[in-house]
């Protein structure tokens, strides 16, 4: 495949990175000078010391929790919007609430990419199955549909009956939304008798994609990519034909962390989805996303040189109670902080005979007594409980991101 959208996805690695690390410093003094809330997350910091990978790895982490917070004490948007750029188009609510910025800008959220991967090209029409109600989805994958140059039905969700009739008579070329409402429009076709043969490609997120419903597509003979992204952030990676995992765009800085800290992990190691956009209207820098995944070796065999993730993997936020008392993975952090001798901790929490317990695994090359007598005391002063310790191997703890693994019954 060389059909590639521009030139940003076949550049070497290195220059990709020089091109992101100098785009990450300006989006660091753009956002102090222009937004309040930045300007003290980031007081510390100066942009012109942001010259490397490290560097940004230095940078405070933001997390969707604080939006809550900031918005609550600045209405509407916590002082992270620099609205002197161009006018604000529209106002979108997510849970929590959350409220967040729409500005109708080209590819505003990043999504062309992800379009014009899955298949899309200017004159095609499109059915755009997400919702366009108080949620920011149906206006994304809109913005970015008309900047490829498609025409859009602007279905939004609900309506089956209508939906099929609108594959029937107008005969779009391609679909987006959810893919499980991809199958049920397709259902009421075949039951009242609709032609739906017309829609052989399709882009979709919002939910789990799951084998079954791939092998449902694939019968159907449907090309149906699927793509990553966040009310927030918007595009953050998307599947392309005949390739592994999922290519990270183009348009972010992504990093992969240890849950509940700001630290990189190894190549190939599950952590937490860390985000910094270019988006000078709403600048989010080394935004948690909450959500699990891992980089993938090697480049995508169609020929994009650009990062791949292993998709989405689960959650980051593995808080829990024990005995009464919250555990969180900042605790676990700080934990291993304490011990340079320690690669990695996973604490395990169970129950036997109506009581909890909880089991503290650490890897580590230098096990000794001292050093599991150390961390038992330091459980008990960062943790606040006390646990059994174990001393383990490097490498023998599970590689899925987990950091407090809660294996109670409910």
């Amino acid at each position: 495949m060389t059909d590639f959208y521009d030139d940003l996805e076949t550049r070497s690695p290195q220059q990709r990175l020089a091109d992101q690390v100098a785009a990450v410093a300006a989006q660091v003094a753009h956002a102090k000078a222009n937004c309040s809330a930045w300007a003290d997350i980031l007081a510390d910091v100066d942009p012109a010391a942001v010259t490397s990978a490290e560097a940004i790895a230095q940078l405070p982490v933001t997390r969707k929790s604080a939006l809550i917070e900031l918005q609550k004490a600045d209405m509407p948007f916590g002082g992270m919007v620099d609205t002197t750029r161009a006018h604000m188009n529209y106002v979108f609510t997510s849970p929590g609430p959350i409220y967040e910025p729409g500005f109708d800008v080209p590819d505003a959220w990043r999504f062309a990419r992800a379009l014009h991967a899955g298949g899309l090209r200017k004159g095609d029409l499109v059915q755009n199955c997400f919702s366009y109600h108080f949620t920011p989805a149906g206006a994304m994958f809109d913005n970015a549909a008309k900047e490829i140059g498609c025409s859009v039905i602007a279905a939004g969700v609900g309506n089956t009956e209508m939906q099929a009739q609108s594959f029937h008579n107008l005969k779009p070329s391609a679909y987006i939304g959810t893919p499980s409402f991809l199958k049920i429009i397709l259902e009421k076709a075949d039951e009242l008798g609709l032609d739906a043969s017309s829609v052989s490609r399709a882009v979709v997120g919002g939910e789990p994609f799951l084998p079954p419903l791939q092998a449902y597509f694939k019968e159907r003979g449907i090309q149906v990519l699927q793509g990553y992204a966040t009310a927030d952030l918007g595009n953050i990676a998307y599947e392309v034909p005949n390739g592994e995992g999922m290519v990270v765009e183009e348009g972010i800085y992504l990093e992969i962390v240890r849950p509940g800290t700001g630290d990189p992990v190894a190549p190939g190691e599950v952590g937490e989805i860390v985000v910094t956009t270019f988006n000078p209207h709403y600048p989010l820098i080394r935004f948690a996303t909450g959500d699990m995944s891992a980089f993938m070796d090697g480049q995508s065999p169609c020929g994009r040189t650009g990062q791949r993730i292993k998709g989405w993997m689960g959650r980051a936020d593995q808080s829990t109670k024990v005995r009464g008392m919250f555990v969180r993975p900042e605790q676990v952090a700080e934990l291993a902080g304490k011990h340079a001798e320690i690669n990695k901790i996973r604490i395990t929490v169970d129950q036997a005979e109506g009581k909890d317990s909880m089991l503290v695994a650490c890897e580590t090359d230098s096990p000794s007594d001292a050093l599991l007598v150390a961390v038992t005391d330091n459980v008990r002063n960062v943790i606040h409980l006390r646990g059994d310790v174990q001393l383990v191997a490097v490498g023998s703890l599970p590689n899925d991101g987990k950091v407090i693994d809660d294996q109670r019954q409910y």
